[in-house]
């Protein structure tokens, strides 16, 4: 069995406004480092044995500081990037209403099979995501993996793994705060969920 420590990357500039950033690369905010530091904390005794990022500098500087406090080089892997959100990029939800409003109201009630015009389907992006976790855990087969990803990455992803249909993953998991710990357990084929969005302000002991 394989654990992964699936978190999202640290607030970003364009938090405040609620904008979707997607493969824009934004930096992280003052809070969005403070919250890097936090999940450093944990890292150094969470007996973490990999470490995987986004390639997006959101993701690899949330997970810099966890790195280096264990001692690992963090691998990068492009799978783990954000969903494109094609003409919803950079724009806040009352910009897109302005932009295509129809097109918005279809992706609220059913965003995989109406996701944002000219951006990438879910299910690729949870296939994608799900394939590299499977080649993470095929090479750490008793391994405890902190993934450093993005917010609708890691929810679609929940949902492809734990059998939920892709079109719920707004209403089952409406938000993964900044820096929190989700983990799972890959066992035989099988996800489980052991804890979702749960802050990481001091190590909690693995899971048996």
């Amino acid at each position: 069995m394989t654990d992964f420590l699936l978190v999202r990357h640290g607030e970003t500039v364009w938090h405040a406004e609620n904008r979707y950033a997607g493969r824009s690369d934004v930096p992280l905010t003052d809070r969005g480092r403070e919250q890097a530091h936090t999940l450093a904390d944990w890292a150094a005794t969470a007996d973490l044995t990999a470490i995987w990022t986004s390639p997006l500098s959101r993701a690899r500087r949330t997970a810099a500081p966890a790195a280096d406090a264990c001692g690992l080089t963090p691998h990068i892997d492009p799978r783990l990037t954000e969903l494109d959100f094609g003409q919803g990029e950079g724009l806040t939800r009352d910009e897109m209403r302005q932009h295509f409003p129809q097109k918005l109201a279809a992706f609220l009630a059913d965003p995989a099979d109406h996701h944002l015009p000219g951006g990438e389907h879910p299910r690729h992006a949870a296939q994608r995501a799900a394939a590299c976790l499977t080649d993470i855990a095929r090479d750490h087969p008793h391994g405890r993996i902190l993934i450093v990803a993005h917010s609708t990455l890691i929810r679609v992803l929940l949902c492809h793994l734990l059998g939920i249909p892709l079109a719920e993953y707004r209403r089952t998991f409406p938000q993964l705060h900044n820096g929190a710990l989700t983990e799972i357990r890959i066992e035989n084929d099988r996800t489980a969920l052991l804890r979702l969005n749960a802050p990481a302000l001091t190590a909690a002991p693995a899971f048996p």
